[in-house]
């Protein structure tokens, strides 16, 4: 079983930089991370975020663990979307082409898997989610906390060993791997010692807040950027202000000592 996770790991690395050839986007180092497809977590989330969240035996019967990887942008991309109200037309492209990079490289995992005697699933790197409640029956960011590659920010994001700046894919498989350890503490500021709340003044259209987040609001700044971003071809449904020049963009912020 350890042969094949670093079989996997290894195809993740040598998928990414091949496909980086295709496009404008460039990545960080992939973090990659381990969850029981059984795991506890994944029954909570249908109180947490709705009672329809599927489960990883939703999509596989015989699901024995969920592969989660966290693609960091550069500074590059994250540097262009600083100013404005609106997401630079980087930002977008970099959101188009990792979806496009996350959904073929779920394929061409779940080949290799098979072909090496195991069965695999997985769901669609975006735009799978209910229009009205805009809410998503499988939530990539939570199977993300769940394999222990970082914790929520009151940005709603996850804060990985990278920062918050990227996007996550998923993959469920019969193989068997030894779940990631999860992260003991908090990784936001604010939810620590109260020392930080930038990545709600950085939101545009107010729809940020200590106490939560308007779904409604944020979606309608999301799809005022697509609008915009229209002529990238694909649906660039972004805006990512209030993860970008905040403690936690491009690591996990450190605690100032008393």
């Amino acid at each position: 079983m350890n042969n094949m996770k670093q079989q996997i790991e290894d195809l993740i690395d040598q998928f990414i930089a091949d496909f980086s050839k295709r496009g404008q986007t460039r990545w960080g180092k992939p973090l990659i991370g381990y969850a029981r497809a059984d795991d506890p977590l994944f029954i909570s989330l249908k109180d947490y975020i709705s009672p329809t969240h599927a489960l990883p035996r939703d999509f596989l019967d015989s699901a024995e663990t969920v592969i989660c990887y966290f693609l960091p942008f550069t500074e590059a991309v994250i540097n262009s979307n600083k100013t404005g109200r609106y997401s630079s037309k980087l930002w977008g492209i970099a959101y188009i082409e990792t979806n496009r990079l996350i959904n073929k490289m779920n394929e061409f995992l779940k080949d290799r898997l098979i072909s090496s005697g195991y069965k695999a699933a997985f769901v669609p790197a975006t735009h799978n989610f209910n229009k009205e409640k805009l809410i998503s029956d499988w939530s990539h960011r939570s199977a993300a906390y769940i394999a222990g590659l970082g914790t929520f920010g009151l940005n709603h994001m996850l804060i990985t060993a990278n920062g918050c700046c990227g996007r996550v894919g998923t993959i469920i498989t019969s193989l068997k791997v030894e779940p990631t350890r999860r992260y003991d503490r908090e990784l936001c500021l604010h939810k620590i010692n109260g020392s930080c709340g930038r990545c709600v003044k950085k939101c545009v259209n107010n729809a940020l807040a200590v106490d939560g987040l308007d779904r409604h609001r944020c979606y309608q700044m999301l799809l005022e950027n697509g609008e915009r971003l229209r002529d990238l071809g694909d649906l660039a449904d972004v805006c990512g202000k209030c993860l970008v020049e905040v403690p936690c963009s491009t690591g996990i912020p450190l605690v100032e000592e008393g």
